[in-house]
């Protein structure tokens, strides 16, 4: 709860939390505060405006953060106003505000609906997927203002909370942190990459049949992408750019770092490249996170 009293910190944190209906905004909630935010969910955006009204010092938290639960799904609700309605805290000085949106695609979240055998709450007696629909028309245009998009389509919880940490958390390391991961790009390009690299010209395993059902981080496989002329050029001008880039985006205060290598489908090349890129920032002295978002599935 919300007390009256002395903010350590001159900048409170206001993180709103929206998306769509089953794409983990509870999950991420959760997250936020495991991490030591203030976390609340489904409050009226009149009643949040009240109680950020008072100056951020006089707002009490455990670790001055606050992330808010928005549910917009109202039938008269558009993009425009709800902006212009928060604008007032996005303009203070004492608070530092981010718009984070909760997506996943129409299919997952279906399955998801009917797993839990959960109605979608704009749906009543119709399909889900017109509930989702519904839902997509009230607030899609909000994502194009969210200050992070994260689709959870292909997220398990862990993963979720670990983006979330990158992003969202409040004891600041002094080092950037970098995840370096390997996607497919039949799967489609993943949201939160800050930089994609398309792999797709180097050597192919899949077309190897003692390796198609292997992946990048198998020796054989290693071995054969190695044997690619261009790979040694390729990967050393892909370290340099990284390398040079991670201490500018740090200055500008920058704390996490998407890295996304691509491939056909997502099995052999980009894994390989994704642990080469990881091995050269570790042993530079960057922290760095690994995932490999589509591993499990055949091609590459």
């Amino acid at each position: 709860m919300l007390e009256i009293g002395e903010l350590a910190n001159p900048k409170l944190r206001v993180l709103l939390v929206t998306g769509v209906s089953g794409a983990g905004r509870s999950t991420a909630l959760k997250a936020l505060e495991d991490m030591g935010y203030e976390a609340m969910d489904n409050i009226p955006l009149d009643l949040l405006l009240t109680l950020l009204t008072p100056p951020s010092s006089t707002i009490r938290t455990r670790h001055g953060a606050i992330a808010a639960g928005i549910d917009i799904r109202t039938r008269d609700f558009d993009v425009e106003h709800f902006m212009e309605r928060v604008a007032p805290i996005y303009a203070r000085d004492d608070m530092q505000v981010s718009l984070l949106f909760m997506d996943c695609d129409d299919e997952v979240l279906s399955r998801r609906y009917s797993e839990t055998r959960r109605r979608h709450p704009l749906a009543g007696d119709r399909p889900v997927r017109d509930g989702i629909r519904m839902e997509r028309e009230i607030i899609g245009a909000l994502r194009d203002h969210a200050d992070l998009d994260i689709d959870t389509s292909t997220m398990a919880g862990a993963d979720v909370r670990r983006l979330l940490a990158g992003h969202f958390t409040i004891e600041k390391g002094p080092d950037l942190t970098a995840t370096v991961m390997s996607f497919s790009y039949r799967k489609g390009l993943p949201r939160e990459a800050d930089l994609v690299f398309d792999v797709r010209f180097l050597r192919n395993p899949h077309y190897v049949p003692e390796l198609k059902t292997l992946s990048g981080m198998d020796r054989d496989v290693a071995r054969y992408i190695e044997e690619d002329p261009v790979l040694d050029e390729i990967m050393g001008r892909f370290d340099n750019l990284l390398l040079d880039l991670l201490p500018h985006y740090a200055a500008e205060g920058k704390t996490y770092l998407t890295v996304a290598i691509g491939c056909t489908g997502g099995q052999h090349r980009s894994v390989f490249v994704a642990e080469r890129l990881a091995d050269i920032l570790e042993g530079a002295g960057h922290p760095v996170t690994r995932r490999h978002r589509d591993v499990s599935t055949a091609g590459s």
